[in-house]
């Protein structure tokens, strides 16, 4: 009879991801993660000694997701610095990643190893918007202004009830993004 087949660890990270995004930190339990997985708790223990371990391996793989294969996928594809612009906006927070990245910055509120992290993600993020609004504005002043714009728009949007004077949220979103990203005026 042939050996059991273990979880593999990137599951158990992936069902952890899911169940933070779902349900907060508070959702992430080694049982309920187990069950979700359809196996049992027995196998975590092979990969991680305990809960933090995951926890730090969940956030290392959101970290890779949200940050580094955006940006390379983004630097891959090439194009003029707006559109790489929006291309990276719209792979950060997409409907697979924009849950986690909330419940991420949900989690950080209350623990700053969490929030140090988030700002370490997030200065990596901020200093991809730099170098691209760099591209073609010379002002300082004007590349961190329009990065932070570009930054806030894209995060708080998601905070947003207003309504947008007979315009969807969409299209909203789409001119301050036109704004935001034009070039200068000669």
């Amino acid at each position: 009879m042939p050996a059991p087949t273990r979880t593999p660890r990137d599951r158990w990270v992936a069902a952890g991801l899911d169940a933070l995004a779902e349900g907060g930190l508070e959702s992430v339990r080694v049982e309920a993660l187990a069950a979700r997985l359809g196996v049992t708790k027995g196998g975590f223990y092979g990969y991680f000694p305990n809960r933090a371990a995951l926890l730090t391996e969940m956030l290392d793989e959101w970290e890779r997701r949200t940050t580094d294969d955006v940006i390379a996928q983004t630097e891959r594809e090439g194009g003029e610095p707006s559109a790489r612009m929006r291309r990276a906006g719209l792979r950060t927070f997409s409907s697979e990643l924009l849950p986690i990245e909330l419940a991420v910055r949900s989690w950080a509120r209350r623990d700053p190893a969490v929030a140090a992290r988030l700002k370490r993600v997030d200065n990596v993020r901020m200093g991809y918007l730099r170098t691209l609004f760099g591209a073609y504005l010379d002002d300082p002043d004007e590349i961190e202004a329009r990065s932070t714009l570009a930054f806030t728009l894209a995060i708080g949007h998601h905070f947003m009830a207003a309504d947008h004077e007979g315009r969807t949220e969409r299209e909203a979103m789409r001119l301050a993004s036109e704004y935001i990203l034009r070039p200068p005026r000669p």
